[in-house]
């Protein structure tokens, strides 16, 4: 007789129903921003970098490209909610002073009419009226009381636009004093992210330079290429020469595979939307002047009294340039040549 295998058990008894709807919140614009960045920020910091305990060059650079890439936006939404607080604190305290003398008048003419209102209450003003019935005719007394007339009239009607005009203002203050809140609530919890991302930059910078230290970088790169993380067009164009390391150098290239030397800083600065010409002479002359102590990432160092050489400083000391045809590009020290001058694109 043959023997069936036992059949599992059903699994149908064990399935929940997911049909259940959980309404979603209402989120503002701010909080939408926040959230894709925390999100980015929390998949950043939850858990180590690299697969094993000795992560190369390659590897680490690689990493920084990422977290760089999800700092750069937070600080570009740290920079807008900067001046968008700015301004509306301007309009506010622009409407607050408006609002200030308004107010001010209201209750002077509140006590004005409180003081009459007592007066009144003591009898005064019905004396005052005896006396003008006394002493004045009739059409006199009928004449001034009416000019009475006109001016309480008058002064009831400015009490009520002056009132109109601050209520209106402070109605329109009160969204503004809304969003400076809202404002700074957003710029304290951007700050926040940002700092949580720098921490992790700052981490992994460490673990970069112990590696270059242990001659991870190889003989093309002898040194951290940036030798930090600048940010803007000058980082975006330090980091592409630094990229290209290793690619051989062709006269007249200018990428994406091989280039010569004003081909190199060309292509850099054109990743930043920075337009430069194939020359290492006519870039010299587009680009201002700068001093050897000014020197940043992204600055370009002119060689020989033709300026027939150029390269890209990429920070502490060293450039990055293609040297001649048949050699990689590779980095090398800044005075490793007569140097003519230096230049800043953008």
């Amino acid at each position: 007789m043959a023997h069936h295998a036992p059949r599992p058990p059903s699994h149908r008894t064990t399935q929940v129903a997911r049909n259940t709807t959980v309404p979603r919140p209402r989120w503002s614009r701010f909080t939408t921003t926040l959230a894709t960045l925390a999100a980015a920020a929390v998949v950043l910091t939850g858990g180590p970098t690299a697969a094993h305990a000795d992560p190369s060059v390659a590897e680490i650079e690689r990493q920084i490209d990422q977290d760089w890439n999800k700092l750069e936006p937070l600080i570009e939404q740290h920079n807008a909610t900067r001046i968008d607080l700015a301004a509306k604190r301007r309009q506010a305290d622009a409407l607050g002073k408006r609002i200030a003398p308004l107010q001010r008048r209201v209750d002077q003419a509140m006590n004005q009419v409180s003081g009459l209102a007592v007066q009144a209450y003591k009898g005064e003003n019905v004396s005052t009226v005896n006396a003008l019935l006394g002493s004045r005719s009739p059409s006199q007394v009928v004449e001034q009381l009416g000019l009475l007339d006109r001016f309480a009239s008058r002064q009831q009607r400015e009490v009520r636009e002056v009132a109109q005009l601050r209520d209106e203002l402070a109605a329109t203050k009160a969204p503004l004093d809304e969003m400076v809140a809202q404002l700074t609530r957003t710029e304290a919890q951007l700050a926040a992210r940002k700092k949580q991302i720098n921490t992790e930059i700052d981490r992994l910078q460490k673990l970069r330079l112990t590696v270059y230290g242990n001659g991870g970088g190889g003989k093309l790169r002898p040194a951290p290429c940036p030798a930090g993380y600048p940010g803007g067009p000058a980082g975006t164009a330090v980091k592409f020469a630094c990229a290209q390391i290793g690619k051989l150098y062709v006269w007249g290239a200018a990428g994406p595979n091989n280039y010569d030397c004003s081909g190199l800083t060309m292509a850099a600065w054109a990743k930043a939307g920075v337009s430069l010409p194939h020359n290492a002479r006519q870039q010299r002359q587009v680009t201002d002047r700068v001093s050897r102590a000014d020197l940043r990432p992204g600055d370009l160092v002119f060689y020989y009294s033709d300026l027939h050489h150029v390269g890209m400083y990429v920070g502490d000391g060293w450039v990055v340039h293609a040297s001649q045809a048949g050699k990689p590009i590779t980095m090398k020290r800044v005075d490793d040549g007569p140097v003519n001058s230096y230049g800043r694109p953008g």
